[in-house]
């Protein structure tokens, strides 16, 4: 019962590309071979991987799947359901909902109502605020991935804007610190003024302008000085612009490395110059900003002086979306295709399959110190994804998985697709088909 082998695949692992099998039994990898097997293959289901490459399941460091409170734009069945199709087998969800995830005992009913309904595995951080040190105090860093810090603008009092709570955050956080960074008062400024020139009817395009450089550089660099004064382990989130690269250093040696980046998906995608043909459907927080910075967050990504790709993944209604720019919410839907979308970028020599792992299931892993999970190794949880590089598809209304039922992908047609998916050894999603009965489990971390 749930026993596979996986034969005649390109596995990709530790910066390697290996032709042969994995076995998988009770929900671990038992075997990893080049080659043909051997004996291996008794009592298993066989999948002939056709050539195809075989990953390590995506860790998706930041999403937002709305539940509770926000159930109609997302909810934690429908969203890890797309992203097990998308090839995330495991997530860490952020505390802005209703009610806000800024206590314990409100951070464990997610979890309870994620054993019930999540396909991928899970984690959830903690919201910080100025006024629930003691809450933070009790956060257990080998049960949670982390405390989130709106240093921008939030939801409700989930803005720490006061420097007294901020530096006993910074002092005293038992789990890594994860910080959303934006300058409130620069970007108060920035709206200020283009109300004044446009009223109600503010283009999509000056989003990064309003949200700018500046606002980010100015709170990413308060991060950075806060975590080196307190010895602080930080990780800053959806870096945009090529200015704040250089706050952070390179390399992957994670035991070292106590202040790490992570940038998204849209920021390596789109430029300012998609909002034309885009829209409030790529208004982000912080902003897609220029090509430049574009180019130059890839850039970093090759020379690691960013550690991980995420989604960010933040639904909204269609109808929420297309409203004007100051009613539109930021934020979309990005799991099911954000794997995808950086093979496209291998096949477009902008990346290679092996940094693309690195950066979504190894550095991730590491980063967090995620427990057995993010590498196929024996020994090991069998979170695993299967990829055809080369079936074309494209992304369309009908075929997209999201509660919200839109993507700013629609109409782009990529190269690769994610063909099975296993959480936990378990087959969850096999050629657009999913086993429903597939839980993931509470993700747990070794801390050093």
């Amino acid at each position: 019962m749930d026993n596979y082998l996986i034969r005649n695949a390109k596995i990709v692992n530790n910066g390697l590309i290996t032709h042969g099998f994995v076995l998988v039994r009770g929900g671990i990898i038992r075997a990893v071979g080049a080659g043909e097997p051997g004996a291996e293959q008794e009592l298993a289901e066989i999948i002939d991987a056709g050539g195809s490459y075989l990953l390590p399941g995506a860790i998706d460091d930041q999403v937002h799947f709305r539940e509770p409170g926000l159930t109609h734009k997302a909810e934690i069945a429908t969203e890890s359901k797309a992203a097990v199709a998308g090839g995330i087998t495991s997530y860490m969800e952020m505390p802005n909902t209703k009610p806000q995830a800024t206590s314990i005992e409100e951070l464990e009913k997610k979890y309870t109502r994620a054993s019930e309904v999540s396909m991928a595995n899970y984690s959830f951080y903690l919201g910080a605020t100025n006024d629930n040190m003691e809450e933070i105090r009790k956060l257990d860093p080998k049960r949670n991935c982390g405390l989130k810090v709106f240093m921008g603008s939030s939801t409700g009092n989930m803005l720490v804007d006061k420097p007294e709570a901020l530096e006993l955050i910074f002092a005293e956080s038992p789990t890594l610190i994860a910080t959303h960074c934006e300058d409130e008062t620069t970007i108060q400024k920035n709206s200020k003024k283009a109300r004044s020139e446009y009223g109600d009817d503010v283009p999509v395009s000056l989003h990064p302008q309003i949200r700018s450089e500046e606002a980010c550089y100015l709170s990413s660099s308060l991060a950075v000085k806060l975590a080196k004064k307190h010895g602080s382990r930080l990780h800053v989130l959806h870096i945009s612009t090529a200015r704040e690269l250089d706050l952070f250093e390179q390399g992957t040696d994670f035991g070292k490395k106590r202040i790490t980046a992570e940038v998204c998906i849209h920021h390596l995608w789109f430029s300012e110059e998609d909002y034309e043909r885009k829209g409030t459907l790529i208004k982000w927080n912080p902003a897609v900003k220029t090509a430049h910075d574009r180019d130059s967050l890839l850039a970093a990504v090759l020379n690691d002086k960013v550690d991980v790709i995420a989604t960010d993944h933040a639904p909204h209604t269609i109808e929420e979306k297309q409203s004007k720019y100051f009613q539109s919410p930021a934020g979309g839907p990005m799991v099911q295709h954000a794997l995808t979308a950086m093979l496209e970028l291998v096949h477009r020599n902008k990346l290679t399959i092996e940094k693309v792992v690195e950066k979504m299931c190894h550095a991730p892993a590491r980063l967090f110190g995620v427990k057995e999970r993010g590498f196929i190794e024996p020994g090991l949880k069998a979170d695993l994804v299967l990829v055809d590089m080369d079936q074309e598809w494209t992304v369309a209304h009908n075929n997209v998985l999201y509660k919200c039922g839109w993507s700013a992908f629609e109409g782009e047609t990529f190269h690769s697709k994610v063909t099975h998916t296993w959480v936990n050894g378990k087959l969850a999603y096999r050629e657009g088909l999913f086993n429903e009965m597939v839980r993931g489990e509470r993700l747990e971390f070794e801390t050093s």
